[in-house]
């Protein structure tokens, strides 16, 4: 019978930084970084959360991200824009930074931006959506990845996973969030099904060749396909627009020339909106969080549920219980706090 592991989430927290600090990050880089990736685990989000640990370290130990990096604010980007320089560090330290301008200038103007340039991203986005509905305010937040997926009709990659997340504020409860790739699924996803041993379901990727595959080795050779074809692939291409041409930061296709490999995290920037509810509702009839409140209560009238609720509920338990994981998952955070980077191949 295969064992298991409980920890706190704190304890989980301690050991993921350690990790990382062992491995050369500084602290702003380390705890961000740890903090996502517990929260991952936390939320029972297996594909963003201890998995992603070796992928990050194998980055580091590439020279692909700056384990020192030190974020910085730019200025001059515009009133409604706050721009953050990440250093060629990770995106997460860059994102809690600029959290509180995005915040201020959200609620001051009614709408604002946070621009993160010069990032490696690898973590899911509802993280950094929830950070921002806590401020009372509406996310939007997307960023392009590296060349993955092939636009619907073509047969290679050319765009990335290109992850698009949401979310609305929910006084006293928690936030209307959704978050998903713009492909069939997300990449790391693939890669569990690998690990496992399992074929993938149908119409989820194309091999080398610009075949239809369900073996996850040809389809992480080849290409994954957009959610609802054309209308994934037009999201898709949005946002390399929106979170690559229009930030001035790189496209999925110029991230994978800068890397040359899928393996590890990609670099590129990220683009996060922020909207204050009270204030595109002035002098408007109606509290815009009732009536929102009106509208999940009818979704939820029907049986159906909301994006989220078994990630919520997930939390809850991981609060209460601990997070439990397997022997394998154990002894993988053993090796990697012992060795640091030597771990990695």
């Amino acid at each position: 019978m295969n064992q298991t592991v409980n920890l706190s989430i704190e304890d989980l927290q301690a050991r993921v930084t350690a990790i990382f600090r062992n491995a050369g990050l500084n602290k702003v880089q380390a705890s961000s970084v740890s903090a996502v990736i517990v929260a991952g685990e936390r939320d029972a989000c297996k594909s963003h959360g201890i998995y992603r640990i070796e992928g990050t370290l194998r980055t580091v130990k590439a020279g692909k991200v700056r384990a020192n990096a030190t974020p910085r604010l730019i200025e001059g980007a515009g009133e409604a824009i706050a721009r953050v320089d990440a250093d060629g560090g990770f995106a997460n330290p860059a994102f809690d930074l600029g959290l509180p301008e995005l915040a201020e200038r959200a609620h001051r103007l009614g709408l604002a931006a946070l621009v993160i340039t010069d990032c490696t991203h690898f973590s899911a986005l509802w993280s950094e959506v929830e950070a921002v509905t806590e401020q009372g305010l509406v996310c939007m937040a997307m960023c392009p990845s590296y060349a993955t997926v092939a636009p619907a009709g073509g047969s290679k990659a050319l765009l990335g996973t290109n992850p698009f997340a949401f979310g609305w504020p929910r006084p006293g409860r928690d936030p209307y969030v959704f978050d998903f790739a713009t492909s069939v699924a997300a990449r790391g996803e693939i890669e569990l099904y690998r690990r496992a041993g399992k074929p993938l379901p149908e119409g989820w990727a194309l091999d080398a060749t610009g075949a239809p595959t369900t073996d996850p080795e040809s389809a992480l050779a080849g290409a994954m396909l957009p959610f609802g074809e054309h209308k994934g692939s037009a999201i898709s291409t949005m946002i390399e627009l929106l979170a690559g041409v229009m930030i001035g930061d790189l496209t999925s296709q110029s991230a994978l020339d800068y890397l040359g490999t899928t393996t590890l995290a990609p670099k590129h920037g990220e683009l996060i909106l922020a909207m204050s509810p009270e204030r595109f509702a002035t002098g408007r009839p109606g509290d815009p969080h009732s009536r929102a409140e009106e509208l999940f209560e009818a979704i939820l009238g029907q049986g159906a549920r909301l994006p989220s609720q078994r990630r919520f509920a997930a939390r809850a338990r991981a609060k209460a219980e601990g997070i439990r994981l397997s022997a394998d998952e154990a002894a993988l955070l053993d090796r990697l706090e012992a060795l640091g980077l030597d771990a990695i191949d």
